[in-house]
């Protein structure tokens, strides 16, 4: 009777140990490890969301890794070196579609909107500005488009019928102020906004953060999310061979969760406003 029992015993610790290692591998198994690549504050924003409650629940393992500048990154995503990349307006996304040699990016989903800002140490309201004078604009092209539509959504001058995402300021077709345009490192444009030569600086979000610059409470006109805007939007991009994975998916999931959009609203006072908008919306869609 006691071999008995002991042999029942024995089969019985086995079988828990068998599940109990099961239910361990299991667990592993099923939780998906992603590399995100970002830069600045993104980064901060998803090594956040990485150690969040809800990344656990959604069986995420996020490794954030982040890069210095924008077209490495996009480039070490193509390769597959990085899973997912989450910085990029939809216009920088498709410039790069349009130019890389190296490979394609899909668009997973949107973000958020990070408005441009137009700023102002000497003038209170756009219609202070006189004429004649000189507006600061990022030199490069995707944030240069970006600024000059902004100022033509505020009536500062007209763009050509055709101004794309990528042009600057030979297309602009109608200057009635007759300003002037100067070319700056767009990272120095909370220094360039106390020139007393400079009227207005275009600055985008991240760059007035840095200077201690709220969009919405200092910028003399912002960018709005509206068709007018959909380009500016940012997105999570992945390589084009993982356009049927659906667990990239759960990382907009993540992203838009409340507390993670909490987070991001405290920590950066409202300024990255959120958007959810299906992939059509970037081809006229609502």
């Amino acid at each position: 009777m006691k071999r008995k029992s002991k042999i029942i015993l024995s089969i019985v610790g086995l079988m828990i140990l068998f599940g109990l290692s099961f239910t361990l591998f299991h667990a592993k198994k099923s939780t998906h490890q992603i590399t995100v690549g970002s830069v600045t504050s993104d980064a901060d924003i998803w090594r956040h969301l990485a150690k969040s409650h809800e990344a656990k629940i959604l069986h995420l393992d996020i490794n954030v890794k982040e890069f210095t500048d924008g077209q490495s990154l996009n480039v070490a995503t193509a390769q597959g070196q990085v899973d997912v990349n989450a910085f990029q307006s939809y216009s920088y996304f498709e410039a790069f579609n349009k130019s890389s040699k190296v490979g394609k990016l899909i668009n997973i989903g949107t973000t958020y909107l990070e408005p441009m800002g137009i700023y102002s140490s000497h003038y209170h309201s756009l219609d202070d500005i006189p004429d004649g004078a000189t507006i600061a604009i990022a030199k490069d092209l995707a944030d240069e488009s970006r600024g000059l539509k902004l100022l033509s959504d505020n009536g500062l001058i007209k763009l050509d019928n055709h101004f794309s995402a990528l042009d600057g300021i030979e297309k602009i077709s109608s200057n009635p102020h007759h300003f002037k345009f100067q070319e700056i490192d767009d990272t120095t444009g909370g220094r360039v906004v106390k020139d007393p030569k400079i009227a207005a600086v275009l600055i985008s979000n991240s760059v007035s953060q840095a200077s201690g610059l709220n969009v919405l409470k200092d910028a003399l006109a912002y960018e709005h999310v509206s068709s007018d805007t959909r380009d500016n939007i940012n997105i999570l991009a992945t390589s084009n061979k993982n356009k049927d994975n659906k667990t990239y998916q759960k990382l907009l999931t993540l992203y838009h969760s409340e507390s993670s959009q909490e987070y991001i609203s405290k920590k950066y006072h409202g300024t990255k406003t959120e958007v959810q908008k299906p992939l059509s919306y970037f081809k006229g869609g609502e």
